[in-house]
């Protein structure tokens, strides 16, 4: 069902700080891929102090802005915006992203035609890189059951080339921020993203949530989209590195299955301190992001609101060490992993 049948509102929200060059690259393609019955733009501003309002009331009249009042970090910006928003599904959009012709249609009809879903992602391509996934989803997120996220197309900093070698739809574990479409009636069910947590991760937190609650994510590669990556933190970011520590123990402290909490949480503190030990003979240290994580976590896990969930893991969690399997087994890309290692309904 395409959305001009189905009626339903749909908007591409798009969150900006201070990002006016990336506005006046991209907004153009989006907005000209977009003129769909029933679709709207809007840029949510996040507090920018630069001069992306003006640019947006001067070049792109048409874009719906919600100025919020300072930077609410990604998740709670978001959170904000939305609840001035108004539509059946939400857009979630970076400004870093190119969109393309006919991106927004396939999106749509699978959040019409899946049943129980809750989310749905396009293939993320690099856009330098043209020929290459992008980081920040690929073509669909997963993770092991120590929490470690990853990407059918990037495993670590292992990026494959589009050879077309995941050009099926897909049901995955969580979609991407970057570019997604989410229900939402069942964004704000599940209480939106946790502010807390900034920025990073968040998307990753939500959809597992989700998966607890019996619903699912998909991936589509009928649609296609380039991203940047990288634009408001770089990689060597020890913010960065701090956030994405620091949020993944308090996802999992929120989604593990309680009876298996304290012994994975356990093992994944060890597994990060070998990682800040082992950064220590490389260029670049992590080890005080992380330590700094970690008494983080400790001090914000007790009033982290979470729901119980079952006492197993959800479909699409991978059984087994991805940590091991890449740096030991060598299994360097997604179609390396063994299939029968998803856990499946």
């Amino acid at each position: 069902m395409t959305n001009d049948r189905s009626g339903k509102q749909t908007a591409i929200v798009i969150l900006n700080w201070n990002g006016r060059h990336y506005l006046e690259r991209f907004l153009p393609s989006v907005e000209m891929y977009s003129q769909l019955p029933h679709v709207s733009v809007v840029v949510a501003d996040n507090g920018s102090t630069d001069d992306s309002l003006a640019y947006l009331r001067k070049a792109h009249p048409r874009v719906r802005i919600v100025a919020l009042d300072a930077n609410y970090g990604f998740a709670e910006g978001y959170n904000q915006a939305l609840q001035q928003v108004d539509a059946a599904y939400y857009v979630l959009l970076n400004s870093d992203v190119e969109v393309t012709e006919g991106w927004l249609p396939p999106l749509i009809s699978m959040m019409e035609e899946k049943e129980n879903i809750a989310a749905c992602m396009p293939k993320i391509k690099s856009e330098e890189r043209r020929d290459y996934f992008e980081h920040a989803g690929a073509a669909g997120g997963f993770i092991d059951k120590y929490g470690y996220a990853f990407c059918r197309g990037r495993l670590f900093d292992t990026v494959e080339r589009d050879n077309g070698q995941y050009d099926e739809e897909a049901e995955i574990f969580w979609a991407t921020g970057a570019c997604c479409i989410v229900n939402a009636a069942l964004f704000r069910q599940a209480g939106c993203f946790d502010g807390t947590f900034f920025a990073h991760m968040e998307e990753i937190d939500l959809c597992w949530r989700w998966k607890n609650a019996g619903y699912r994510i998909w991936y589509t590669p009928r649609s296609t989209v380039y991203h940047v990556g990288g634009g408001m933190l770089p990689q060597n970011s020890p913010f960065k590195t701090f956030l994405n520590y620091r949020n993944n123990l308090l996802m999992m402290y929120k989604n593990l299955p309680r009876r298996r909490r304290r012994r994975i949480l356990m093992w994944r503190r060890c597994l990060d301190y070998v990682a800040g030990i082992h950064s220590l003979f490389g260029s670049i240290s992590i080890m005080q992001p992380i330590l700094k994580a970690h008494r983080d976590f400790g001090k914000m896990k007790t009033a982290c609101k979470h729901t119980p969930p079952a006492d197993t893991f959800p479909s699409c969690v991978y059984a087994k060490s991805i940590i091991y399997q890449y740096f030991i087994g060598k299994k360097k890309q997604f179609t390396h992993l063994n299939k029968d290692h998803f856990l499946q309904e």
